[in-house]
Formats: C-alpha cells, structure tokens, sequence
C-alpha cells in the first residue's frame, strides 16, 4: 500500500497540472471503485477549478473553488497519473479520468479497486468520518518528542504497534515505522509507554528525518506504486533494514554469522525488520 511518502509525491506531482485548473471534463468509467462514487460526481466535479492540493495521512485532498474538496485515496494498487498521450486508449483499470481546460489528462488506474474517492465541505473537514481522531501529521510542527511522548503514555503496546494506529501520528505505514525504529534504535518490540524523554525524541526527529529523505527520494518503488508523472521511486534502495532479513546491519558491527543479521518477526500480521543489536 503507498505509504505518506508515496502519497506526498504523487501530491507534488499532480500540483503542476492540476491546480489553478479548471476541469473540462471527467469520465468516470464505472459506478464505483471500493465504495460507491457520490451521487452526481461528474456534475459536481465538471467546470470546477482546481485551487490547490493537499494532503492529509494517506489522503490527497483536492480543493475546489466552490468550497468543496475532492478527497482521493490511493488504496493498495491505485495510480493517479498523468498521461503521456491523452489520446491512448484507456487501460482495463482507468475507472476515472481528469481533462483540464489546457488538456491535461490525467487517470486514477486501480485494478484491485481497494482506492475511493469522495466529495466532502471543506468547512469542518477535520470533523468527517475520514479524518475524526487522527493524529498529528508526521511532519507538521505540531509533532514533537513532548508530543508523541504524550501520546505514547501509558500505551501497553509494542511501539510499532502504537504508531502504526493513526490516533497516534497520522500517515505512518510499515515500511517508514521499521525505517524510523531502525534510525532511533529503537527495538519494534519495546513497550510504547517505555517511549518518553530523550527516547521520544530521538524517534520523533527519525521519524521526520526517514520521511523527508523518501519524499526527496520519490517514495518507495513498490510493485503497483508509481508517481505522478510514471516514474517510479527509489527510495527502496536507501532501506536500512525493510526486506532485507539476513542481510548485516548498516550501522553495527554485528556480523551474519554472529547474530543472524537483519531479522524478520510478525506483528500485528505484518513483518517487521530490525537489528536485534542495535535496537533496544
């Protein structure tokens, strides 16, 4: 599943075409992708300008010039790119498609359909059924040590699992949280309300610090994952520990034969990779 960085690329990427753009014309190709699309969406959506684009969590948020936002999530397989030739024939899995009025096209593809889309007021938002109860954005100036230390507090939880809830910081996905535990050292099983003071903060500053390096990097190159312009990203290749079970630690002088290298556990059904050294 694209993860805050991946979603942040793709945010950055579609700016340049889509905002301060009107949309001609939208196709949508089928009723609905994990969930229903709203009623009337092409009439609501055809004629409006685009006025800028944001993101929350893993959500990109397209704000309209009449006071309403387009709400995208990318799911597990879903792509929002902008075609290189607008007069290609669809692919199978273009469910919708944006025609700006300088001919700009882009096509949300998703063949699982696990993404959906929504039409929401942009007064009062943050109160929706999407985002009631997350957490602070990971790289928003309301996220410190002090504050995931509070957030943390009493927490009798793995502090993997703790942050991959998004009540406590939102956006953050499997991927970035083994990165940023790796970074802090910092070990996935450690108890989450053991996370305070100095410890707090070396995982808040790693885990802006891992994100920052993935959005410069362009996201991680999963399989279905691509940018906004088709590209793929590359961050993959800068993971310290994610996939790469057996593998010596980067940062240690633990050796394979001693310590088995990176190692692979399963929590809460996900896998999760760590230095048994390094991480405490």
């Amino acid at each position: 599943m694209p993860e805050l960085p991946e979603v942040e690329t793709v945010c950055r990427g579609l700016r340049p075409w889509l905002e301060g753009r009107r949309l001609a014309s939208v196709i949508q190709r089928r009723p609905d992708l994990r969930w229903p699309l709203p009623d009337r969406f092409v009439a609501r959506l055809e004629g409006r300008t685009i006025a800028r684009i944001e993101r929350r969590a893993k959500y990109m948020l397209a704000h309209l010039d009449d006071g309403w936002v387009l709400l995208m999530h990318l799911g597990m397989s879903g792509r929002l790119a902008v075609a290189a030739d607008p007069d290609a024939p669809f692919e199978p899995h273009d469910h919708v498609v944006f025609l700006t009025d300088q001919g700009c096209q882009v096509r949300f593809n998703d063949p699982r359909r696990f993404g959906f889309m929504d039409l929401l007021p942009a007064h009062g938002i943050e109160d929706s059924a999407h985002f009631r109860g997350l957490g602070p954005e990971p790289l928003g100036n309301a996220f410190n040590g002090p504050e995931l230390a509070a957030r943390l507090a009493g927490r009798r939880t793995p502090i993997k699992a703790a942050l991959l809830d998004q009540k406590t910081v939102a956006g953050l996905g499997n991927i970035y949280v083994c990165e940023a535990l790796y970074v802090a050292g910092l070990s996935p099983r450690r108890q989450a309300h053991t996370v305070q003071g100095r410890r707090a903060e070396r995982l808040a500053n790693a885990t802006r610090g891992v994100l920052r390096r993935a959005i410069a990097a362009g996201g991680s190159s999963l399989r279905d994952y691509r940018q906004a312009s088709g590209e793929l990203g590359y961050f993959q290749h800068d993971w310290a520990v994610y996939d790469k079970q057996g593998h010596p630690c980067p940062d240690c002088d633990c050796r394979v034969a001693d310590t088995g290298g990176i190692r692979r556990i399963v929590q809460s059904n996900r896998s999760t990779f760590y230095c048994p050294r390094r991480q405490r």
